[in-house]
């Protein structure tokens, strides 16, 4: 077996690159460090031969750890459950790998206007929506639906958007650049995330996700009189918000079913409210599960 094929034995991808989980790597580090140091108190204790072999004992441990934790992602074995079980839920979402939740959509650190960046005026999602006659109280339900005018032009618009070239063109033309500038990675979970030279600029839980945005964020403005002046923070949240009241799916054309889920990350388990197409699976929504749902 080659050196290469040897270490492709050993890789851990689903804890490694991309997966890896930095609570995991930084315990077993800080495991491989005191490791390390007991190798070499007790070789010197032990067997002797100077501080010089006792210092390359440890130099071989640290190696050798470092190895490990590099190709499988941790030193002792069962570390990715025990850091979930063990590690505050807090300290795993602080390195959390997993794509965008709550509502996706651009970046917080998205340019703003001047404009955008004074304003003070509402930004309740649910008080936008009613004010502007986009949302309006359901006639059999004790609930809010799409007022019929929008769900209409919202559609139709979501229906033009038919290609990818039409997704690229569509966002460049809302963030006012050059449309060659921006290109698309699709993730292997359906994520799907924009850049702008490079650089990105938003994720959405998957490509049906983003077609819902463009769409809406084309016809919003005209219901919502301060469109242009909502922030970047409160423009995603009025989007996201929006694809909750979606019926079939913009990609699959399918059913879309709304429930509790378990999510499992690089890092952590956690409970998710999500919205998906039933057909094609593509994730429209997810957000964290909290009691207050259930009431």
């Amino acid at each position: 077996m080659t050196e290469q094929g040897l270490l492709a034995g050993l890789r851990r991808p689903e804890y490694t690159g991309e997966n890896r989980c930095v609570p995991c790597t930084l315990a077993n580090t800080a495991i491989a460090v005191v490791l390390a140091g007991v190798v070499g108190y007790a070789w010197l204790a032990l067997v002797g031969g100077g501080l010089a072999v006792a210092g390359a004992a440890t130099v071989a441990v640290l190696v050798l750890s470092g190895l490990a934790i590099w190709l499988r992602g941790y030193l002792v074995p069962g570390t990715p459950e025990l850091t979930k079980r063990y590690f505050p839920d807090w300290l795993l979402a602080r390195f959390d790998k997993a794509p965008r939740t709550a509502t996706g959509g651009l970046d917080d650190e998205t340019a703003e206007t001047a404009e955008q960046a004074t304003y003070d005026g509402p930004t309740d999602s649910e008080t936008l929506l009613l004010d502007g006659g986009v949302v309006e109280p359901c006639a059999e339900v004790d609930d809010l639906c799409l007022a019929d005018g929008f769900r209409e032009a919202w559609h139709a618009r979501m229906t033009a958007l038919g290609d990818t070239e039409a997704e690229r063109e569509e966002l460049a033309e809302q963030l006012d650049v050059d449309a060659a500038s921006v290109t698309f990675e699709e993730h292997a979970e359906g994520a799907f995330t924009a850049f702008v030279d490079g650089s990105r600029v938003g994720q959405w839980e998957s490509r049906a996700a983003l077609v819902a945005d463009l769409a809406a964020g084309r016809e919003l403005p005209a219901w919502l009189a301060e469109w242009e002046r909502f922030p970047t923070q409160v423009r995603s949240q009025l989007l996201g918000g929006l694809r909750i009241f979606l019926e079939t799916c913009p990609d699959c054309e399918g059913p879309v079913v709304a429930g509790q889920e378990t999510v499992e990350s690089c890092c952590r388990s956690y409970e998710v409210v999500a919205a998906s197409c039933d057909a094609c699976g593509s994730r429209l929504l997810e957000v964290p599960y909290d009691e207050g749902m259930a009431a």
